[in-house]
């Protein structure tokens, strides 16, 4: 399903979901930077247990990002990676797991949406490139002034695929940055985190979701854990409801669309490459000293809270009245099930639902009308009733001709409305637009340009005034440029035959008419409507696919060799006799290795990241598998607007032939090539001060060659096999930094072993419930009889994770402390040098200090109180607030990890720009160190402290 759609459309319905991370910034004291202590209470007034990151979703944005300039080079991007895991990692705060998941080979379900996306990645960069070209020709032509051209390689993001060199040296710097926190940060002493690289076989968020579930299963499992996931997919949320573990967060960056990006030729903002005029960049500043800065913002993340999302769902679900006793947890799996219906990764969404269009509020509708029928729920544990599913199809189908035709009445109002609205404007506008120095600017504009020096103002008003009353002819006094056209310093004319319409993409399908199934299918197919047999296999292949997907979310991957066969799906009116269909997948397949995946997505133009022979095989004609890359290929809009809403109408691989053509080349792998072919295992790496080092440590001193059971006594109930890695971080030696910007760690004392996650048999069903022993959050949403039960008092909404925060209020002293330190002048509002009226404080906006409120320090520096609210804590806090002390001895490994953080020093941490940058810090639970009377003495930073640049 599309990413913003979909979660725009979730916000707006469902908007409590949402708050907005506190973010504590990096302080920089005479030069020298210092982090933030993640080991000090999370400023969101909630603790989290584990931190899932989905690495693609950061690799991305850090590598080629669309509002800033992009890093000049590789070891920019890996440190930018960095930098944002610390972002993220100050903000959320896990206290027991750090999972770090890269996307490895993936099902050849996802292969083929891979394959599309990185053909189209291809020739729109290959066709941007050339347009790139063509505009700055035509600029220099006419005497345009542009930057010189950077000479530098364009980054192919087709790399960011297992099996290139580039994710090979991604894991590498991986490892040293772990390596590099665990020694230096003490946010990270008592934490356990896993590495998956791309090397494991799996995509990163299912990786993820495997790894808790497997978890789950085990009698050690917390059943109160309180996990926290990094992503922008919308899956994300699936799978998080997908678990039904009470407390799951996901954090992400918060969607902005359209935010400004420079042109690609002038680096400046305000027009893309097709519109750019090669103007002279406008001065930043009196003296040009803002000219390298770009008006972007660093993005800022959000919460999502399935707490309430769940709260809401089994407001929406729940039904009276019912044949069958009525189970939240199943309906919201049905929930999740039926939102498959409007598209994803595996599977293009029906024909007839649209995620804009409320599709997912008529499936819910039908599927509360129906369910009385049914006689139970559609899926259990990943498993779907194909009967029950297909009497919510033909409810759907019967529908589907008037979704149709309301669709293209909606379209033609938009654009009768759109007509209007430019007519409209057009009418409301003058005739011409005047230029040069007579140009109109927004006041207080930034990037306004500098006004120009007028030679003869006169000559330009009078230019004006003979474009609006005589014809196109031109002054004779008006300048022309290079290639004879009128100067931008003149008027410039409007056209008189603007269009009043946009063109729109050709519709042979007519949706909208009668007989359009026939026409569906015989455009998209090329089959005729009346051939039932193919119409069936169309519809059995996506009931498969519905199957594999669901059972994909909730048990893991049925199949690594299924993949749904067609571009298109079917209607819904065809989901008729899908019964007695079988949905039953091949056992034992294996997943492609890294450099078979390679062949099986990249276009011949992103050959390069493949061995020689290997690359060979996609360009020369006489190779056995040619016509798997097409340098061209057609897309087709769909009924769309635009090119990237349309579908890539690629051929499917063939893995049979693609596996005999690879036979002959795999000989010519060298040693190097043949190790990124092969497939890798999870690595777990624990500091000094952990309660597993000492037993893995040990291990090594052993040299146990046999799997060895992870004790879940000393890691926090997480269970599975050790064994040793070949290239393992080991204390005691030197962790070479794989970046030259960055120092290697000469005093290690973290350590990494090979971690595998418990097995299970193939056919184990992952039972989708609540745990016994879990503890329901607290309701946040209004209850339903709130007006009966609350005796007049008026509902308080919670906007954070915790309901007994106290807002802030400002007393009399900090009103004068206002009035002190803000500009005095002669008005007269609050802030003014005029005493304020006695009535001031009774208003809305502030309120006074109650009596025996106690005052809030640090006023002005932090508006928002973290460390002093009062009243009872939350059931989070009140249980388990800080793991490292006097945590609830709820299991077995609570009372030895008191035992073993009793016994931590943080001596290493009060050096002064030692190893890891830190400056002095506090003690952990004491006082500030004192300040010396003759000042405080800063030491200088270090020659290569943490992200030196120099």
């Amino acid at each position: 399903m599309g990413v913003p759609a979909f979660f725009r459309w979730l916000s707006r319905k469902y908007p409590s979901i949402i708050v907005n991370c506190v973010e504590e910034k990096p302080k920089e004291c005479n030069g020298v930077k210092i982090p933030v202590d993640a080991s000090k209470p999370n400023p969101n007034d909630v603790e989290f247990d584990n931190l899932y990151l989905d690495m693609n979703g950061i690799i991305h944005p850090c590598t080629h990002p669309e509002d800033k300039p992009a890093p000049k080079n590789e070891d920019e991007m890996m440190v930018a990676i960095f930098e944002y895991i610390d972002r993220l990692f100050n903000i959320v705060r896990p206290r027991r797991l750090l999972y770090m998941a890269i996307d490895g080979v993936a099902p050849r379900a996802k292969m083929n949406q891979q394959r599309s996306r990185r053909f189209r990645a291809s020739k729109e960069g290959m066709e941007a490139a050339v347009e790139k070209q063509r505009v700055r020709e035509e600029i220099l032509a006419k005497g345009g002034f542009l930057p010189p051209e950077e000479i530098k390689e364009r980054f192919d993001s087709n790399c960011i695929t297992p099996g290139t060199e580039f994710m090979d040296n991604l894991a590498k710097c991986l490892r040293y940055y772990i390596a590099d926190r665990l020694n230096n940060d003490p946010g990270w002493k008592n934490l356990t985190v896993i590495l998956s690289d791309a090397s494991a076989p799996g995509e990163g968020e299912h990786k993820i979701m495997d790894y808790i579930r497997r978890q789950r299963a085990q009698p050690n499992h917390d059943p109160n854990t309180h996990h926290c996931l990094c992503g922008a997919d919308a899956d994300l949320i699936m799978l998080g409801l997908a678990t039904h573990e009470p407390n799951f967060t996901i954090i992400r960056e918060e969607f902005k669309p359209n935010k400004p990006k420079p042109c690609g030729l002038c680096n400046q903002f305000g027009h893309e490459v097709k519109d750019c005029e090669g103007l002279p960049r406008e001065k930043m500043g009196k003296h040009d000293e803002l000219a390298d800065s770009l008006p972007c913002t660093e993005g800022e993340f959000i919460f999502l809270r399935l707490n309430v999302l769940r709260e809401y769902l089994e407001r929406e679900l729940t039904m009276a009245s019912l044949p069958f006793t009525f189970d939240v947890e199943r309906s919201i799996d049905d929930w999740v099930f039926m939102c498959f219906f409007v598209g994803n990764d595996f599977l293009p969404h029906l024909p007839s639902l649209e995620i804009r269009e409320g599709a997912i509020d008529r499936l819910v509708n039908i599927y509360k009308n129906v369910v009385h029928k049914t006689g139970g729920y559609l899926t259990e544990s990943g498993y779907v009733n194909l009967q029950r599913v297909q009497m919510i199809m033909l409810a759907v189908g019967e529908v589907e001709d008037s979704i149709f035709k309301k669709r293209k009445d909606d379209e033609d109002s938009f654009r009768r409305r759109q007509k209007e609205k430019r007519k409209r404007m057009k009418r409301d506008q003058p005739a011409f637009t005047p230029g040069g120095i007579l140009t109109p600017h927004a006041l207080s504009s930034r990037n306004s340009p500098v006004s120009q020096v007028a030679s003869n103002v006169r000559q330009a008003a009078y230019e004006m005034r003979m474009q609006n009353n005589s014809s196109p002819s031109v002054s004779p006094n008006t300048s022309f440029t290079s290639d004879g056209s009128p100067s931008p310093l003149g008027g410039i004319k409007r056209k008189a035959d603007d269009s009043d319409s946009e063109p729109e993409p050709e519709d042979n399908v007519r949706l909208w008419e009668a007989g359009w199934k026939q026409r569906y299918y015989k455009n998209k197919f090329d089959v005729d409507a009346a051939d039932e047999k193919f119409r069936r296999k169309v519809v059995q292949s996506y009931v498969e696919g519905l199957c594999w997907v669901l059972r994909y979310y909730y048990q893991g991957c049925a199949s690594w060799k299924w993949y749904y066969p067609f571009h298109y799906a079917p209607f819904a009116s065809d989901f008729e006799g899908i019964a007695d269909m079988s949905s039953d997948f091949e056992k034992g397949t294996k997943p492609f290795k890294p450099l078979e995946q390679l062949m099986g997505v990249f276009p011949a133009a992103s050959g390069n990241f493949l061995p020689p022979s290997w690359r060979k095989l996609m360009s020369d004609p006489d190779s056995s598998i040619i016509d798997f890359y097409p340098e061209d290929f057609a897309i087709d809009l769909n009924g769309k607007k635009y090119a990237w809403q349309g579908v890539a109408l690629l051929p499917f691989v063939d893995e049979r032939r693609l596996r005999a053509a690879l036979e002959e080349v795999y000989p010519d792998l060298t040693s190097e090539e043949t190790k990124r072919n092969s497939l890798g295992s999870d690595v777990l790496f624990v500091g000094k001060y952990h309660p597993l080092y000492d037993f893995i440590v040990e291990l090594y001193q052993t040299g146990s060659t046999e799997p060895v059971d992870l004790p879940p006594e000393l890691c926090h109930g997480i269970q599975g096999k050790f064994s040793l890695d070949e290239e393992a971080i080991l204390p005691d030696q030197i962790v070479c930094s794989p970046v030259p910007m960055l120092r290697d760690l000469t005093q290690n004392t973290a350590v990494g072993i090979n971690f595998k996650d418990p097995q299970f048999a193939e056919d184990y069903i992952f039972k989708a419930a609540i745990l016994p022993g879990a503890r329901k959050p607290a309701p946040v949403l209004k209850p339903s009889d709130w007006e009966k039960s609350s005796n007049g008092r008026q509902w308080k909404p919670q906007l954070g994770f915790n309901r007994d925060r106290r807002p802030v209020h400002l007393d009399q002293a900090a009103f004068r402390t206002l009035g002190h330190v803000m500009p005095r002048g002669s008005g007269t509002g609050v802030y003014s040098n005029t005493a304020p009226p006695p009535m001031t404080y009774q208003g809305n906006i502030y309120r006074p200090l109650l009596r025996g409120q106690a005052q809030i320090p640090k006023l002005m520096s932090n508006m928002r109180p973290q460390d002093s609210w009062r009243g009872p804590p939350p059931l989070f806090q009140q249980q388990r607030f800080d793991r490292s002390v006097g945590a609830e001895p709820l299991l077995p490994w609570n009372r030895m990890l008191q035992n073993q953080n009793a016994a931590f020093q943080p001596n290493q941490y009060q050096m002064l720009a030692g190893p890891g940058g830190y400056p002095p810090r506090r003690d952990d639970r004491g006082g500030r160190q004192g300040y010396p009377r003759e000042g405080r003495k800063y030491p200088l930073p270090p020659p290569s402290g943490r992200y030196s640049w120099n």
